[in-house]
C-alpha cells in the first residue's frame, strides 16, 4: 500500500462540495420498491445507491436477499436516475454476476472481513478491476484483520479502495446495536490518511432516531463519507426496519448536518486553541502520574494478598469500585460507557501487577 495517494483519487473524481452519500434499503425486495427509493434520492446528495442483493443472516430462516435477480433491478434503477450502484458481495461467485451487471460500487461485509480466505477469494476475482470497493470492519475490533483485508485487495491490483466503519459487536448493552470504538477507525485513519473512511451509522445504531448523531460525530471527526439505509415503508422492511429512514427524513438529515473545516487558521483561534491544547497536555501528564501511583498501590495490594494467599480477583470489590466510579462520572458530566471502558482498563492493568508479584 505504498501508494496510497492513488486511493483517494475515485472520491476526488466525484467533485462534491459535500461528503459522499451512499443510501437505499438495507435490502432490495422488488423492482418497484428499488426503482421508487433510487428515484426519490436521486435529486438529492446521494451519489450512490445501495441495495443488499444477498442478505448473509446471523440465523437459518431469515430473509437472505432475493439473489441474482435483483441486479437487473439495480441495473434498471442506473439508466433511469443515473445514480451509481452498489451491492455486498461475499464470494467470488457474488463478484463474477456483479460484474456481468456492471455494479460500480462493492463492499465486503463484516462477517465477510473476518475471513482472510474469503477476502483473498474476492480479491482474486476482482484482480485489476477499476470499480470501486469498499470493506466493513470486521465484526470484533480487530483493526490488523481490518488493515489485513484492505492490504489483500489492494495486492490484487485494485486502486479504487475505501474502508466503511459499522461499529463492533459488543455483549454489553449499550445504546448501540454496535458499538463505534471510534479510536479504531481513527487509527486506521491515521495510519492511511488517504484511504477513504465512510461512516455507516445504520449498523452502529440499530435505530433511526440515532441516525443523525451519529452522522454528525463522524462528520466531526473528517468521515469522507456515509452510508445510511434508507427504505420508503421502513417499519415494513424485510430487514433491518428499526434502523431504516425515509427518503423524507434523509433529506432532512443532510440539512441538519454541519460540516466542519478541515484545517486550522485564523491567528485568534490558533492561540486560544494552543491555550487550550497545553492544558490539555498538562491534565494528561498528571493523570499518568496518578495511575502510575495507583499501580504502586496494587503492586502493594499484590504483596499482601500473596502474604496471606487471597484470590487476586474480588468480584465484590470490583462490582462497588465499579458502581461507585459510574455515579461519581454521571456527576462529573462523564457518559456510563466512559467510564465502565475506563475503569474496567484500571481494574485489568491492577490485576496484570497483582499477578506479577504474586507469581514472582
Amino acid at each position: 500500500m505504498e501508494n496510497k495517494k492513488e486511493m483517494r483519487t475515485w472520491l476526488d473524481d466525484f467533485k462534491l462540495d459535500h461528503p459522499l452519500v451512499i443510501a437505499g434499503p438495507c435490502s432490495a425486495e422488488t423492482e418497484e420498491q428499488v426503482l421508487k427509493i433510487a428515484h426519490e434520492l436521486k435529486n438529492s446528495d446521494v451519489s450512490i445507491f445501495r441495495a443488499g442483493i444477498w442478505k448473509p443472516r446471523t440465523r437459518p430462516g431469515g430473509f437472505e436477499g432475493v439473489g441474482a435477480i435483483g441486479l437487473k433491478w439495480l441495473q434498471k434503477a442506473k439508466a433511469e436516475t443515473g445514480l451509481l450502484m452498489a451491492t455486498e458481495v461475499a464470494n467470488a461467485a457474488h463478484v463474477k454476476l456483479a460484474l456481468e451487471h456492471d455494479i460500480d460500487v462493492l463492499w465486503i461485509g463484516a462477517r465477510t472481513t473476518v475471513n482472510p480466505f474469503a477476502v483473498q477469494e474476492i480479491a482474486d476475482a476482482l484482480e485489476g478491476t477499476d470499480k470501486i470497493v469498499l470493506v466493513k470492519n470486521p465484526v470484533n475490533p480487530d483493526l490488523a484483520l481490518w488493515i489485513g483485508g484492505v492490504e489483500r485487495l489492494y495486492k490484487a491490483n485494485i486502486k479504487k479502495l475505501g474502508v466503511i466503519h459499522r461499529g463492533f459487536s459488543t455483549y454489553e448493552k449499550t445504546k448501540y446495536r454496535n458499538i463505534p470504538e471510534w479510536q479504531i477507525p481513527i487509527d486506521l485513519q491515521n495510519r492511511f490518511p488517504d484511504l477513504p473512511l465512510i461512516c455507516d451509522p445504520s449498523h452502529i445504531t440499530g435505530k433511526r432516531d440515532m441516525i443523525q448523531e451519529v452522522s454528525q460525530q463522524a462528520l466531526d471527526m473528517n468521515f469522507d463519507g456515509l452510508i445510511i439505509e434508507t427504505h420508503i415503508d421502513p417499519d415494513n422492511a424485510w430487514s433491518d426496519a428499526a434502523q431504516q429512514v425515509t427518503p423524507t427524513t434523509l433529506k432532512q438529515i443532510f440539512e441538519d448536518l454541519k460540516v466542519r473545516k478541515e484545517t486550522e487558521s485564523g491567528s485568534e483561534y490558533l492561540s486560544k486553541m494552543n491555550g487550550l491544547r497545553s492544558q490539555i497536555d498538562e491534565l494528561d501528564a498528571k493523570i499518568l502520574e496518578v495511575l502510575g501511583s495507583r499501580m504502586k498501590v496494587a503492586d502493594k495490594i499484590g504483596v499482601l494478598k500473596k502474604e496471606n494467599n487471597v484470590a487476586i480477583l474480588q468480584n465484590k470489590r470490583w462490582n462497588e469500585i465499579l458502581g461507585k466510579m459510574i455515579l461519581e462520572g454521571e456527576e462529573k458530566g462523564l457518559s456510563n460507557d466512559f467510564v465502565m471502558h475506563l475503569f474496567k482498563a484500571i481494574h485489568q492493568e491492577s490485576i496484570n501487577h497483582q499477578e506479577k508479584v504474586v507469581n514472582n
